[in-house]
C-alpha cells in the first residue's frame, strides 16, 4: 500500500471566500516537510481542512492516504487512519484531566466494531507506564497528568501537551500548525526535541510542519520546504530554501510569482 500523503488540487473556502486555490503536495513517510509562507497565505486553512474542521468547506480536490480519500471521512475516522493535528492555539477543557483525555483518545483509537470497549481499552498499568515515559521525554512534570487539559497552562506547556498527545497516539502522519507560535527559545527547544525523538521512535511517521519563521526549522530539520502564497504552493526546494527566505524574506518570491502570472 502506498503510504504517501498526497494532496491533489485542494480548493477550500470559508464563508464563500476561496482561501485555498489548488494546493498540490506530497509528504513521504519518514520525512519532515515544511510549509512556509506569509500571514494570510492559507497555511492554517490547509491544516484545518485536512483534519475536517466544519467551518472549512472543501469545494474541490482529494487527499489520499493509505488508499483512502481522507476528505470523505469524519474527523475521528481521519484520526484513526493515523492523521494528527497539533493546533496553533490548543483549547482548554475544564473538568477533564490530561490523563483522562489521553486515555479516552487512545481507547477511541483502539476500539473495534462489534467488540465491547472494555475488551479493547488499554490496561491502566500499561497506560501509566507509557504516559510516564513520554512525559519524561518531553520534560513534563508528572503532576500535569492530574491537571485539567490546558487550563491555566502557559503557551509552552500547551504545546508540550500537544506533542504529548502525539507521542501517546503515535500517528503516522502529523500536521503541526505553527507549533512555534508564542514559544520562547527554551520551550521551542523542548518541543522540537520531543518531535525529533518521536520521529526516531516512529521512523515511518511523516510530518508536515507549518510555520511562518525559519527558527523552528533550526531544531526540526525538514527534507523538503514548500512556500505557500495566495492559497497555492508556489515554490518547493530543500532546507536551503528556508534559509534563503530567512535572509531575503518573501518579497523576492512574490515578485517572481506575480511577474510570471502577468506574462
Amino acid at each position: 500500500m502506498n503510504t504517501d500523503f498526497v494532496i491533489k488540487d485542494l480548493h477550500v473556502q470559508i464563508e464563500n471566500k476561496e482561501i485555498l486555490k489548488g494546493v498540490n503536495l506530497t509528504v513521504k513517510p519518514g520525512t519532515i516537510h515544511a510549509i512556509m509562507g506569509p500571514n494570510g497565505s492559507g497555511k492554517s486553512t490547509l491544516a484545518y481542512a485536512l483534519m475536517g474542521h466544519p467551518s472549512y468547506e472543501v469545494t474541490a480536490g482529494e487527499v489520499w492516504y493509505k488508499g483512502e480519500n481522507a476528505l470523505e471521512m469524519e474527523p475521528d475516522e481521519r484520526s484513526k487512519l493515523g492523521i494528527f493535528l497539533a493546533f496553533q492555539y490548543p483549547t482548554s477543557i475544564p473538568g477533564v484531566t490530561v490523563a483522562n483525555f489521553l486515555r479516552s483518545a487512545m481507547n477511541a483509537h483502539r476500539a473495534e466494531e462489534g467488540k465491547n470497549p472494555k475488551e479493547t481499552a488499554i490496561p491502566m498499568a500499561q497506560f501509566r507506564k507509557e504516559l510516564r515515559a513520554q512525559m519524561a521525554m518531553l520534560e513534563i512534570d508528572e503532576g500535569f497528568a492530574r491537571r485539567y487539559l490546558n487550563e491555566g497552562f502557559s503557551g509552552g506547556e500547551k504545546k508540550r501537551v500537544e506533542i504529548l498527545q502525539m507521542a501517546m497516539l503515535k500517528p503516522t502522519m502529523a500536521v503541526m500548525d505553527e507549533t512555534d507560535s508564542g514559544l520562547d527559545i527554551d520551550a521551542l527547544r523542548v518541543v522540537a526535541n520531543g518531535v525529533n525523538a518521536l520521529g526516531q521512535q516512529e521512523s515511518e511517521m511523516g510530518v508536515l510542519v507549518i510555520t511562518h519563521y525559519q527558527r523552528l526549522l533550526n531544531y526540526i530539520k525538514p527534507q523538503v520546504v514548500s512556500v505557500m502564497m495566495d492559497g497555492r504552493i508556489v515554490r518547493e526546494g530543500g532546507p536551503e530554501l528556508a534559509l534563503e527566505l530567512e535572509d531575503k524574506g518573501y518579497d523576492f518570491i512574490k515578485e517572481e510569482v506575480f511577474s510570471n502570472a502577468s506574462q
